[in-house]
C-alpha cells in the first residue's frame, strides 16, 4: 500500500497543473529532476539534432561524400553578410577561391576572390542521393546554385569535408548506440543469471569476467579487430566492429547487474511475490527489471562515448573500418601525415571536434540522468 501522506504530497513547483491529487510515477519525477539540469537538456537537444542529421545525411550535406572537385586542400569558406565594398546583404553568401602554387613546396595556396559571390540558398537542387536507402532525391538543406560551397574545407581529393563529417556520423554514432545495446543485453542477462542463481554458476561467470577485465583493453581491441578479414565488404566490417566492441564492454554492466540483483532478490516485495506463487520469470520481468531501469538509462548515456572513442581509435590505428567507408575514425586516420597537420589543419580538426562535442554531450546527459535517477539527490 501507498502511504496516504505520500499519495497526497503536492507536486514540485514546476510540475504541470492537475496532478496534485495523483500518485506521481518515478518516470515523471525523473523527468522533472532532469529538466532542472540545463546543461544536460541542452546536450540532449544537441544529440537529437546530431542523430537527425545522420538519418537525413543526404539532405543535410551539400554534396555526396565521394564527390570530387578541383579545389584540392581548399580551406573552409566563411559566411558573409557584407561584401568587400561594405554593402549589406540580407541573404548570406560565400566568396570563391583564387588558387596559386607555392613555388617551393608546390602545394596549393588559396586566397579569397571577392569578385566571385555565391549566395547561400535553402532547399536547393543538387546531387542525387538515396533517402533512407529507399527513395531517390536531389534536394539539399542548403547550397549554391552556381559555384561551390565548402564550409568545412576540402581534402586531398577535393571532397567536401562537411559532407564527409555528416556521413561519417552515421557510422560513428550508430556504432555507439548499437554496441551499447548489445553489450547491455549481454551484461544484464549474464549478470542477472549470476546474481539470481549464485553458487557454481556465479563463481564461473565471475572468473570469466575477471579474466576478460585482466586483459589490457587496447591489445584486446587490436587482436579482435585484426581477426576481421581485410577483404570483407564495408558492411561486414561494420558489423564485425560492432561485435568486437560489444564483446569487450559487457563485463562492467554484468558486475553491476549482479550486485543489483543480489540486493533486490532479498527485498520484501520479491519475497511477497514468491509467497503469492509468482514464477521466477515473472518476478524478473515484473519486479527486478523495472527496478534496474534507472541504471540502464544512466549506463546507456555514459557508455556510448566509450564505444564511439573505441571505434574512432580502432579506425585511427588502421585496424577498424577502412576507406571507402566514411567514419570519424577513418577521417582521422586519413589525416595523420605531418603535412596535413601543419598546412591543412581543418582536415583533422573537423572529425576531432565532432568526437569531442558528442562525447561531452553524452557525458552531460549521463550526469543529468544519474542525478535524476538518484532518489537522494536534490
Amino acid at each position: 500500500m501507498v502511504d496516504e501522506r505520500v499519495a497526497n504530497m503536492p507536486p514540485p513547483a514546476d510540475a504541470a497543473e492537475g496532478v496534485s491529487n495523483r500518485i506521481i510515477s518515478p518516470t515523471r519525477l525523473m523527468w522533472w529532476k532532469f529538466k532542472k539540469h540545463k546543461l544536460a537538456v541542452a546536450s540532449g537537444i544537441f544529440l537529437i539534432l546530431a542523430y537527425l542529421a545522420t538519418i537525413f545525411a543526404g539532405f543535410v550535406s551539400p554534396y555526396d561524400p565521394a564527390s570530387r572537385s578541383n579545389n584540392l586542400y581548399a580551406p573552409p569558406q566563411g559566411i558573409h553578410f557584407k561584401d568587400a565594398e561594405g554593402n549589406f546583404h540580407l541573404q548570406p553568401f560565400v566568396y570563391g577561391y583564387e588558387m596559386t602554387r607555392d613555388l617551393d613546396t608546390l602545394r596549393p595556396v588559396y586566397t579569397t576572390d571577392t569578385d566571385e559571390i555565391y549566395p547561400l540558398r535553402l532547399f536547393v537542387q543538387g546531387e542525387s542521393y538515396r533517402l533512407f536507402g529507399l527513395f531517390d532525391a536531389d534536394i539539399h538543406l542548403f547550397g549554391v546554385e552556381d559555384g561551390y560551397v565548402h564550409l568545412a574545407g576540402t581534402d586531398d581529393f577535393g571532397r567536401d569535408m562537411l559532407s564527409r563529417l555528416v556521413y561519417g556520423a552515421q557510422i560513428s554514432l550508430s556504432v555507439g548506440i548499437i554496441s551499447v545495446l548489445l553489450s547491455l543485453v549481454l551484461g544484464l542477462v549474464i549478470g542477472g543469471i549470476s546474481g539470481l542463481y549464485g553458487g557454481m554458476i556465479d563463481s564461473f561467470i565471475q572468473r570469466v569476467i575477471e579474466a576478460i577485465i585482466a586483459i589490457p583493453t587496447i591489445p584486446l581491441w587490436l587482436g579482435l579487430a585484426a581477426a576481421v578479414p581485410r577483404d570483407w565488404p564495408p558492411v561486414y566490417q561494420y558489423f564485425a566492429i560492432l561485435a568486437v566492441l560489444s564483446l569487450i564492454s559487457w563485463t562492467s554492466t554484468a558486475r553491476v547487474a549482479r550486485g543489483r540483483f543480489l540486493a533486490l532478490r532479498e527485498q520484501d516485495f520479491v519475497t511477497a511475490a514468491k509467497v503469492y506463487g509468482a514464477s521466477q520469470p515473472r518476478i524478473i520481468r515484473k519486479h527486478l527489471v523495472p527496478n534496474l531501469m534507472s541504471y540502464v538509462i544512466v549506463t546507456l548515456t555514459l557508455a556510448v562515448p566509450n564505444i564511439i572513442i573505441g571505434e574512432t581509435a580502432l579506425s585511427f590505428l588502421g585496424v577498424g573500418l577502412k576507406p571507402p567507408t566514411v567514419s570519424w575514425g577513418v577521417l582521422l586516420q586519413e589525416a595523420q601525415s605531418v603535412q596535413i597537420v601543419q598546412f591543412y589543419p581543418w582536415i583533422w580538426i573537423g572529425p576531432a571536434l565532432c568526437v569531442i562535442l558528442v562525447v561531452l554531450a553524452f557525458n552531460f546527459v549521463g550526469d543529468g540522468a544519474r542525478d535524476a535517477a538518484d532518489p537522494f539527490s536534490r
